[in-house]
């Protein structure tokens, strides 16, 4: 089988599903290295080696992509909290610890531009330092060795297109991922479909869905969304148990009306089967570009490539099915009195 990094990721996409691990600022809080609320990854500066590990644990996992770990890394974000001038050395960090761990397992290194947080509609002063960012962040990310750029999380329109004009400027491949609120819109009125559809018809050259939503909440707007475009479509939910009434992570409640994100959502943490199902149902839906963000962990990426049909490193120490002689063992007492192996 030819290796991934000397077809490249289009090249890929047309054989088959590329297996894609995000969610590096969920899973860095709940390892202890990363703030929760400001969700600024200082651990590229504080602890590199931390960063290279994780990355090693999702490729080890399946992940054919090594994302740089820039997500919240621009002048605005980093202005709010007082440390601007770290921003240079933070971002091209990033992409040396991404790009060591792509070179070494040869897989894609992937640039990162994020929402802005500051994107209004009609306000040119906002749309120029959004402007600004992004050329940065994209003409960084090239530097920096990315063989192509994940524009993500972005709920309007009118900044994804923002996002995407910015790579094409650098040449690079564009994946532009939408995240969808809970009224199933983009917040300036466009719907999914429609928004990557256009988003396609500028360059993109994959368009999808990524955040917000989880497994469940997602794969509706997914269907419509591979039923209207052409190009290839990209799916990344949060691993989350969302619902119809709570749709999103955000909103999602302790069953008291306290919502419980950012820090209190381990209850609704999905399952490994959970994202393995949405990995193999997005991909029969047309999906090709499949992954995780939010609350993802390396055993979710190796499930879900176990579902498309993978057999990873991680898959060495994947569950087995153990025999009748080896359940009297490793199987808990307390289990097997609730299935009757046990007598009282």
């Amino acid at each position: 089988m030819e290796n991934i990094k000397e077809i490249g990721l289009l090249n890929a996409l047309d054989r088959g599903p590329v297996i894609c691990a995000e969610g590096y600022l969920f899973e860095m809080e709940r390892r202890g290295y990363l703030k929760a609320n400001l969700f600024v990854p200082e651990v590229v500066l504080d602890n590199p080696q931390v960063v290279e590990q994780l990355h090693q644990d999702f490729v080890h996992s399946g992940s054919d992509v090594v994302l740089a770990f820039t997500y919240y890394v621009d002048r605005e974000k980093l202005k709010v909290i007082g440390k601007e001038e770290l921003l240079e050395n933070m971002y091209f960090d990033a992409l040396k610890i991404a790009r060591k761990v792509s070179n070494e397992t040869r897989t894609l290194l992937a640039g990162n531009i994020g929402q802005s947080n500051i994107w209004k509609p009609g306000d040119k002063e906002a749309e120029r330092k959004i402007i600004t960012m992004f050329e940065e962040q994209a003409q960084w990310s090239k530097e920096g060795g990315a063989e192509f750029i994940i524009a993500e999380t972005i709920s309007f329109f009118g900044e994804a297109c923002l996002a995407l004009k910015a790579i094409k400027r650098v040449g690079l491949p564009a994946i532009v991922n939408l995240a969808i609120d809970i009224n199933g819109l983009l917040r300036d009125g466009y719907t999914p479909e429609d928004a990557c559809q256009r988003l396609t018809d500028l360059g993109a050259d994959v368009v999808g869905l990524n955040c917000y939503r989880g497994p469940g909440t997602m794969l509706p707007i997914l269907q419509k969304v591979t039923e209207k475009v052409k190009s290839h479509v990209a799916a990344l939910p949060v691993a989350y148990h969302t619902s119809e009434n709570e749709p999103t992570f955000e909103v999602l409640s302790d069953g008291k009306g306290n919502t419980v994100f950012p820090t209190l959502l381990d209850p609704h943490v999905a399952t490994r089967d959970e994202m393995a199902n949405f990995a193999l149902e997005a991909y029969k839906l047309g999906a090709r570009f499949i992954g995780g963000c939010c609350g993802t962990a390396p055993y979710h990426i190796r499930s879900m490539a176990e579902a498309l049909g993978r057999k990873v490193a991680a898959s060495k120490y994947s569950p087995v099915e153990l025999t009748e002689e080896q359940k009297q063992y490793f199987i808990p007492v307390a289990t097997m009195h609730k299935k009757g192996s046990l007598k009282n």
